[in-house]
């Protein structure tokens, strides 16, 4: 019986070691998360939160270095856009391809700018909308010049996306895309 005891006594120790070890080594999934980098760190953060994805979105934006998973985004199939504002820009390209021309949106919206220069965040101020929607007011630095802009998020599925870039003059990316995109229908 004092056998019997014993044993079991040292079956629990070694689980209980066993546990404390378990919590003190990250779990895979965590240690996989944080060693992600470009647009599979944005997409991980997308799936956690609405700040987490902003502050993804602007830590590493997607012209800051060459990144393969950008490179096999399409015009219109951008995972980091809504489905509304994809189809936008998807008309966008296909008119002015249809035309030869140079599409409206041949810039990165996230920094709205051609090249990434001394970039940085400052600040990310939330604002919930609802449960799948959220407004980010940003401002960061980029070619030592301050800019902002208030970016609307929906979360379609299980990750967070932009559905409006709304630049610190006003202008609303989704509202100038839908207007090329009536213009289309004519």
């Amino acid at each position: 019986m004092r056998l019997q005891a014993l044993a079991t006594a040292a079956v629990l120790a070694l689980m209980a070691a066993a546990c404390s070890a378990e919590k003190e080594a990250p779990a895979p999934a965590e240690a996989a998360a944080s060693a992600l980098t470009g647009r599979a760190a944005v997409y991980a953060a997308g799936e956690k939160d609405a700040e987490a994805f902003v502050r993804a979105l602007y830590v590493a934006p997607p012209t800051a270095s060459p990144d393969p998973a950008a490179a096999a985004v399409s015009p219109g199939r951008d995972p980091l856009y809504s489905r509304t504002l994809n189809a936008l820009i998807g008309v966008d390209f296909r008119e002015a391809q249809s035309r030869d021309e140079v599409p409206y949106l041949n810039y990165d919206p996230i920094c709205a700018c051609q090249d990434i220069d001394g970039f940085a965040l400052k600040t990310v101020t939330m604002t919930p909308d609802g449960p799948q929607a959220a407004t980010a007011e940003v401002v960061f630095t980029n070619h030592g010049r301050e800019r902002r802009q208030t970016l609307k998020l929906v979360k379609e599925g299980p990750m967070w996306r932009i559905a409006d870039i709304i630049d610190d003059k006003g202008k609303s990316l989704h509202d100038d895309l839908m207007a090329i995109a009536e213009k289309a229908e004519n």
